[in-house]
């Protein structure tokens, strides 16, 4: 009986781990655009631009979303139900603002003379957030299901719940942390 305890904890869920293998395969892709990056940047020739404003306080409310959305998942565990929904429709809000304020920066930056079809160097930004802004879009789309979730159906803490809105939690955090690294990369490699 214990055996069969211990092995029933220690086996993930077929979600969560279908969720970690696309996760696994996306940093690879950015680790591979970040790769051709720092090669390409290499090789001379490369703009140098400074990042919009709109770059930096989208940072931030992506920071802060991932706080109100894990926030929200406390209150839903603990049975609060007002707060849970509260919390996780501003999440909703914060990821909207994030990619707003992405396309904000893309016009500031175009408007300054940097885009797709000059300098390779701003083809690799509009690149790297672009592909990153369509990830968080698909995180928004899940938020949007939870929110679906949360006010259609009763309010009800159970297994099935729980694991559904950890993968939406765990791919939040991922596209957060994601961009994170890519701001931080754009940073440093300027």
């Amino acid at each position: 009986m214990e055996q069969l305890i211990i092995n029933k904890r220690n086996k993930i869920h077929p979600h969560k781990f279908a969720l970690w293998a696309a996760m696994a395969s996306i940093t690879m892709m950015f680790g591979a655009f970040t790769s051709a990056y720092i090669v390409k940047q290499a090789a001379g020739n490369w703009l140098e631009f400074s990042i919009p404003t709109e770059f930096y306080i989208s940072t931030i409310i992506i920071l802060f979303s991932s706080i109100t959305l894990h926030t929200s998942f406390s209150n839903f565990k603990a049975g609060h139900e007002a707060k849970y929904k509260n919390f996780l429709i501003l999440s909703l809000l914060l990821g909207l603002a994030f990619v707003i304020l992405q396309y904000f920066g893309w016009t500031e930056l175009y408007h300054r003379g940097v885009d797709l079809k000059g300098n390779v160097s701003g083809s690799f930004f509009y690149l790297l957030s672009g592909i990153h802004a369509l990830h968080v879009l698909g995180g928004i789309a899940a938020m949007i299901v939870a929110l679906i979730h949360a006010f259609t159906l009763k309010f009800n803490i159970s297994e099935t719940r729980v694991n559904r809105f950890d993968l939406v939690i765990n791919y939040w955090h991922f596209v957060d942390f994601l961009w994170l690294y890519l701001f931080i990369f754009l940073l440093i490699s300027k």
